[in-house]
């Protein structure tokens, strides 16, 4: 492709509301422009890395045997409320009605629609399994649309289906899509850990986000240094050492706290640690409060707590409820507060002589003791792992870090199935529900993904995969002879195959090296009258900054060498 004819409208200057370095460097490099909030253009260059994306997803999954096929964006409400989700899935579902009154809903997700097309088509096991996909717009209206692509309210995503007759065949299925999903980010040249995650809305019971490591990402991978445990903060576990503690039980009392409430100040103010701390917080359940306790050196983990209790969106109570249950916030305990659920983390329960909230303002309770103190409904894991504790499968330490998640596997079960009735006739003759599960994939995430990954102060650096063109040639100067070598090689390399962009605008040289550089094809040749007198061509790899000196008789075999060492 020649620049000269191609839409590929680069910026200076970083746009003021580009707060990633992916949202920057896909707005600079014209890769794409924005519409309204969360929503964009893909231009010439960003579609070229998305279309090369696409191929890979597809080449892996279609030969984990799955088919593509192209579902409806508009989905009737009718279908949402046979499942359940039309009202439970919150206020990201983006509803409409028609001109006759009708609800619909734009697509964030795909299940009740091809549970409907599969329950109506499949009647017998001889049918199954049967695994379904489709690369689509998605909509979802996110609060507060960020990061550009990261989290938008309309984005492309790959999301698949899979319908066995029992938990194996689903658990084959799924390992197939896993490991798939793991060729596909290999061949992407990312650094990506697959981690035990939540299932959130979708449902079900087993599931894998697939993370790709970056600073911007908004998620938190723990992960074990010596095995291959891997988690999203959400779910991660951590081993506990049981502390035996001699310490006598004294006295409960209560002290003056003034304007003391939080954890850091208890410890500066008591001379008491972080450890002997019992911090309390109060959750809205079904039809419960819920006081939930941690140590004071952790925090509550509301996605475990909410899997506990099975709700999915848990909520903190509002303020107003305070005065109800007789206690204070800043101030809230354990000890005498009423009519309240108490659920504590295991190692509250190994607490001694510990502080908690008074429930009144100002004051404290010194020396509690759990059990006899104030009752626990229940004992469980509720609390955030931190950085340095032992793993759960070894002994091994966790490490946490930013992720991106760009995938997701998750075990439906028949959650979709049996309340849609999606059932086959098994060999007996006897109609059972299909076991599903459903994979999902942000492509448009991915490719943001990609470049936090890969990027340096110059602009974009492609691994080989995504590269919009694998080779950029740039033509230096106004000489003729100059401008016909270039158009020689260009094409000469276009026949052999490979993607190139010819630079061949009337720029300053200037502008077209902090173009290229922006843009980050791996290779850059550059044709100029000096170097075209000497008989090379000027060589540089975008990632190494390493700059050649390549004969132009010998420069294809030499370039063709070059990018089979692409990473």
């Amino acid at each position: 492709m020649k620049m000269s004819q191609m839409y590929i409208p680069t910026l200076k200057e970083t746009p003021a509301d580009a707060e990633v370095i992916s949202h920057q460097l896909m707005l600079r490099a014209g890769l794409m422009r924005k519409l309204s909030s969360g929503i964009y253009t893909y231009l010439p260059l960003g579609y070229r890395v998305i279309r090369k994306f696409e191929d890979i997803v597809r080449e892996e999954l279609n030969k984990a045997g799955a088919q593509e096929l192209l579902l409806p964006a508009l989905q009737p409400a009718e279908l949402w409320e046979e499942s359940g989700r039309f009202q439970n899935y919150g206020p990201e579902l983006m509803r409409l009605k028609d001109r006759h009154g009708r609800d619909f809903c734009l697509g964030p997700t795909h299940e009740e629609v091809i549970t409907d097309l599969v329950r109506d088509e499949v009647r017998s096991y001889k049918e199954l399994p049967l695994n379904l996909y489709q690369i689509q717009s998605k909509y979802r209206d996110e609060i507060r649309p960020r990061f550009g692509v990261l989290r938008g309210r309309e984005f492309i995503m790959k999301d698949a289906y899979s319908f066995d007759i029992d938990e194996d065949g689903l658990q084959e299925s799924y390992q197939k899509m896993y490991d798939a999903y793991c060729n596909i980010y290999s061949r992407c040249g990312l650094e990506y850990r697959p981690v035990e995650a939540d299932t959130g809305a979708i449902g079900g019971s087993d599931s894998h986000e697939f993370m790709v490591l970056a600073d911007a990402g908004e998620d938190i991978v723990v992960y074990c240094e010596d095995c291959n445990y891997a988690a999203n903060l959400e779910l991660a576990k951590s081993k506990s050492d049981t502390i035996e503690i001699d310490e006598e039980l004294k006295e409960l009392e209560v002290i003056d706290t003034p304007a003391i409430t939080t954890i850091e100040e208890l410890v500066a103010e008591l001379d008491i640690p972080a450890e002997k701390m019992i911090k309390a917080v109060l959750y809205q359940g079904k039809d419960e409060i819920i006081l939930a306790l941690v140590r004071g050196d952790y925090q509550v983990n509301d996605i475990k707590l909410g899997n506990l209790l099975d709700i999915v969106n848990l909520e903190l109570i509002n303020d107003d409820a305070y005065e109800g249950l007789d206690t204070v916030k800043g101030f809230t305990g354990p000890v005498n507060l009423g009519d309240v659920r108490i659920i504590a983390d295991e190692l509250v329960m190994e607490v001694v002589n510990g502080v908690a909230g008074a429930n009144q303002t100002d004051k404290h309770h010194i020396n509690v003791n759990p059990q006899r103190d104030f009752k626990v409904a229940e004992v469980a894991d509720i609390r955030e792992v931190k950085e340095g504790e032992k793993c759960i499968h070894c002994d091994g330490h966790l490490s946490l870090t930013p992720g991106i998640e760009v995938g997701q596997v998750f075990k439906l079960g028949t959650k979709y199935s049996e309340p849609l009735g999606a059932t086959f006739l098994d060999e007996n003759g006897k109609s059972k529900p299909m076991v599903m599960g459903c994979y999902g994939i942000g492509i448009t995430r991915t490719v943001a993904a990609a470049i936090e990954q890969n990027y340096d102060e110059d602009g974009i650096v492609w691994p080989k995969a995504l590269a919009p063109f694998l080779v950029e040639i740039l033509v230096l100067g106004k000489n003729n002879e100059v401008s016909e070598k270039a158009e020689q090689i260009y094409n000469q390399l276009t026949s052999e195959g490979i993607d190139v962009l010819l630079d061949d605008r009337k720029e300053r040289a200037g502008v077209k090296f902090n173009d290229a550089d922006l843009i980050g094809c791996p290779i850059r040749i550059t044709i100029g009258g000096r170097s075209l007198k000497e008989g090379a061509l000027e060589v540089k790899l975008r990632k190494t900054g390493e700059e050649l000196k390549v004969e132009i008789d010998q420069y294809l075999s030499q370039i063709k060498e070059l990018i089979a060492k692409l990473d």
